[in-house]
């Protein structure tokens, strides 16, 4: 069976989804377009097409024991000099978040991670110093807040466009089905 590149991660709603774009598109962020604003749980992950079945279960039981937490983005935050990452800092959700992914990453998502997790939302990335200074200040002060209501499963395509596959909201039963048409 041939691989597929999943990730899982919550979702922004909206204006903070358009927000957080925006602001990364005229960052000059090369990835701007190919991934949208997110808290990461699961990284990029290949897996086999046979496997897909057994996550979403997974994911399905996970969330069906999840309740809604607040998310309160503010402020800015960097991975630098380890990497090269700008990011829009969580000041509420961060316990509920690192619940979240150490649930998720386990059964058939279990796997080490390259960096100690540490939930945030991408804004500036592959960036050159004086750019990634400038994400830095420009979104110093940025705020949003918004209840995360679930997770969402995406899937990288072949043009490296990462796209929403299938939510799973929290606390409530989702169907299993037989077949996983994408």
């Amino acid at each position: 069976m041939s691989e597929r590149d999943i990730g899982v991660a919550i979702g922004l709603p909206e204006p903070y989804h358009a927000e957080l774009q925006s602001w990364r598109e005229r960052l000059g962020d090369p990835n701007a377009v190919d991934v949208p604003p997110h808290i990461t749980l699961v990284p990029p992950t290949p897996l086999g097409r046979d496997a897909l079945p057994l996550i979403i279960d997974h994911l399905r039981r996970v969330a069906q024991t999840e309740q809604a937490f607040r998310v309160h983005l503010r402020g800015t935050g960097t991975f630098r000099p380890v990497s090269p990452v700008v990011f829009v800092a969580l000041a509420q959700g961060i316990s509920h978040c690192e619940r979240l992914q150490s649930a998720v990453r386990t059964g058939p998502l279990a796997r080490s991670l390259q960096f100690p997790y540490h939930p945030h939302v991408t804004v500036a990335h592959d960036l050159p110093e004086h750019a990634l200074d400038h994400a830095f200040d420009k979104l110093a002060d940025y705020e949003a807040e918004f209840d995360a209501w679930g997770f969402t499963l995406f899937e990288r395509g072949v043009d490296g466009a990462w796209r929403p596959e299938l939510d799973f909201p929290f606390g409530f039963p989702i169907p299993v089905s037989e077949s996983y048409a994408w």
